[in-house]
């Protein structure tokens, strides 16, 4: 009842915070609760990319040679760029497939066919079942081709080369919010190459082709009004920067006075955010600041269809993933690229079906907890261990099975008189306290095929400094 209360408190606090649009009084705002306890979101790239759906399968984002990732570039929802790029992979495969005379914008009548077959209840249910707690749609793309129908006329492309024939964004966040999860909603307000046509070649073009015209920026200020108002996101999460020009200040304001327990990203280029967001990296320790760590499931955001079991993230290592995002005060928002008719492949369905299956038994570890003293351990046999804390608990997170019954956390001394459990197995634990070591003893059979979870309470216990 206590705790309800200040939760009220909360909620009526913020909803009285009137925000001007100045950088002092937008930093007044605070992370949402939502956010900081939900853990996990899921992020869909989804348009015309959709349908050729191809890009060399190079690497992953930092793991490539910076002079040959746009030539090679495996994010196949890049292909217009990478396209334009001469002798690169995506222009031959392009031209043996589609032939030199058809251009991206053809994919358009294909795309909203396919589109016509699509369900956004299975999707939001998926998502669900998944885990997570909160979803975050492309509405448009660096192509600028829009996902919903937007009054706003792109001046540049053809009335029927805008948007698409459903309204993509509406359906879904009506889907999303139907299963009690939150609605965010990505804008490429950096990059729109129907404003500007010069390929990307080197990282030195990214930040030379952000349109920077009044033009542009009446634009995309037009397109983040023009959201907001129709969808009311939780989440506005822009991409690579956005025009000089642009009205963020009054953007921002008005989310906030309109959405309290809203957030904003850090990838406006400006001097205010609620979160960062590390793409396909991680923070090495505990950080006060919260973030949200972003990746595809393979390589790509948008769907690869060159990519196969090898290219994709293994479930033991995708849950594990999470598991060291969380105990370092993350959030993890992990792509889905669906096919062009809705479909998504069975590679990406086993990756989440799998990381659902471990939530709804470990979950406890995860949700709503807050990161612990330190981030990490290990074992005396090597296993990795990751913290997290919630009420009155630690969790210590096995990021592998052990081979032996008998385990000794490191560093790690419990209080006399705590309980030892392991999450989804019946009863407590044998344990015993040594000068610098928690041993126990783990049950015969052991729960799940992945990371294991021990709750470890009630407090106080302390780790031991190294």
């Amino acid at each position: 009842m206590v705790r309800l209360s200040l939760l009220l408190l909360a909620v009526l606090t913020a909803a009285a915070q009137n925000y001007e649009p100045t950088w002092e009084s937008l930093r007044h705002h605070k992370v949402p609760e939502w956010f900081e306890d939900a853990k996990l979101g899921i992020f869909i790239h989804w348009g015309l990319y959709s349908v050729p759906a191809w890009a060399t399968p190079s690497g992953e984002l930092g793991k490539v040679a910076p002079d040959q990732w746009f030539k090679n570039n495996p994010y196949a929802e890049w292909y217009l760029n990478t396209l334009k790029i001469p002798d690169s992979p995506t222009r031959k495969h392009h031209t043996a497939t589609y032939g030199e005379s058809f251009q991206y914008l053809d994919f358009v009548p294909i795309f909203n066919r396919e589109i016509q077959k699509w369900n956004p209840y299975a999707w939001a249910k998926l998502f669900q079942e998944a885990g997570a707690r909160y979803v975050v749609l492309t509405t448009k793309h660096h192509d600028g081709f829009t996902l919903w129908p937007s009054q706003v006329r792109n001046p540049h492309r053809r009335p029927d080369q805008q948007h698409a024939s459903r309204d993509l964004v509406g359906e879904l966040t009506k889907a999303v919010r139907a299963q009690n999860l939150k609605m965010g909603l990505y804008y490429s307000g950096g990059l729109d190459w129907s404003f500007v046509e010069t390929p990307i070649a080197v990282f030195g073009d990214l930040r030379k082709t952000v349109p920077q015209t009044e033009e542009y920026a009446r634009y995309a200020d037009a397109h983040w009004r023009e959201l907001m108002d129709r969808y009311q996101p939780a989440i506005l999460w822009n991409d690579i920067s956005y025009p000089k020009q642009g009205d963020v200040l009054g953007i921002f304001s008005a989310f906030y006075n309109r959405t309290p327990d809203g957030l904003i990203n850090n990838r406006f280029g400006v001097d205010h955010a609620d979160i960062t967001t590390p793409e396909y990296s991680s923070y090495n320790k505990i950080t006060e600041k919260k973030w949200e760590a972003c990746r595809g499931l393979g390589f790509s955001f948008g769907y690869n269809q060159a990519e196969g079991p090898q290219h994709v993230i293994a479930s033991d290592k995708l849950i594990n993933l999470l598991g060291d995002i969380v105990s370092k005060n993350g959030n993890l928002l992990l792509n889905v690229g669906p096919k062009p008719d809705g479909t998504i492949s069975d590679l990406q369905l086993q990756r989440l079906r799998d990381l659902g299956a471990w939530l709804k038994m470990n979950g406890e570890a995860i949700y709503g907890t807050r990161p612990w003293v330190r981030p990490d351990a290990r074992t005396a046999d090597g296993i990795d261990v990751r913290f997290t804390q919630k009420g009155n608990a630690v969790y210590a997170l096995l990021l592998d099975r052990p081979k032996s019954r008998e385990i000794s956390i490191d560093s790690l001394v419990a209080d006399s008189g705590s309980t030892v459990e392991l999450l989804g197995a019946p009863g407590a634990l044998p344990w015993s306290q040594s000068a610098r070591s928690l041993k126990l003893t783990l049950p015969e059979k052991l729960p799940g095929s992945h990371a294991l979870a021990l709750k470890i309470s009630p407090k106080p216990w302390k780790l031991v400094r190294e």
